[in-house]
């Protein structure tokens, strides 16, 4: 007997197969099969506007979330402190949520930047999906291993750098995260304000202004509202010690 939800991942809405995310999502690699059977968990994709929450510390973890489209940033509420620590920006086709598996529990709050979309998928029926399909199984490790690997970049980012070695890391950080996704890595939409900057990387506002000034003094990349086009990347590698 064929469903509702069913015939409406056969009318392609949220199909992975037609998504132009598939080649660099957890979908990646997997046999049809699998594919079908990853189809199958997926919760509708949700719509979330510009400040809205996707999950709020300390809530119970559920579910991981794939961006479709838009971007979010993560804050976590420190004790003692009234302000937020932002330490992370969410890009489309990647993985909110991975962190809170361990203890079962949103470390972080995760709110939009702007009009975002998410794929949500409930964490036992992926967990279980994972246990027969070694793809599925291994892209997620991969994931987590990203993560890893995106801790102790920012870590050493934070340690002993100069604000405009923070920054441009950053921007460098973006452009790659951009290619990899099949955007352009040359121009890009700056989503988060100048304010969420600074807080991920450690900057009060008024410095991260003023270094993104120098630099485009400097024609290292050009701002124009919310796009910043990089006009020299080698000049962005030298100061950010970037390989």
């Amino acid at each position: 007997m064929t469903t509702a939800s069913q015939t409406q991942r056969r009318q392609g809405e949220r199909h992975c197969e037609g998504c132009s995310l598939h080649s660099a999502c957890l979908t990646r690699g997997l046999t049809q099969a699998a594919l079908d059977a990853f189809d199958e968990i997926i919760v509708q994709p949700q719509p979330l506007k510009r400040g809205q929450e996707l999950v709020r510390q300390g809530q119970p973890f559920r579910s991981l979330y794939l961006v479709r489209t838009g971007s979010l940033k993560q804050v976590m509420r420190l004790p003692g402190r009234q302000d937020e620590q932002v330490i992370h920006f969410y890009l489309p086709s990647e993985a909110v949520g991975l962190e809170a598996i361990g203890e079962a529990r949103c470390p972080a709050s995760v709110v939009a930047l702007e009009t975002t979309f998410v794929c949500e998928l409930p964490f036992e029926q992926l967990e279980s999906l994972a246990v027969r399909h070694d793809a599925l199984r291994a892209e997620l490790l991969r994931c987590m291993s990203r993560e890893l690997r995106g801790d102790q970049r920012q870590v050493c980012l934070l340690s002993g750098r100069t604000a405009e070695q923070r920054l441009a890391a950053f921007l460098l950080g973006l452009s790659q995260r951009f290619h990899v996704r099949g955007y352009s890595r040359y121009r890009f939409q700056l989503t988060m304000s100048r304010a969420d900057i600074g807080s991920h990387l450690g900057l009060a506002l008024e410095t991260v202004s003023r270094v993104m000034g120098r630099f485009q003094r400097q024609g290292l990349v050009k701002v124009s509202g919310r796009e910043l086009t990089i006009r020299s990347l080698e000049g962005l590698e030298a100061l950010g010690d970037e390989p």
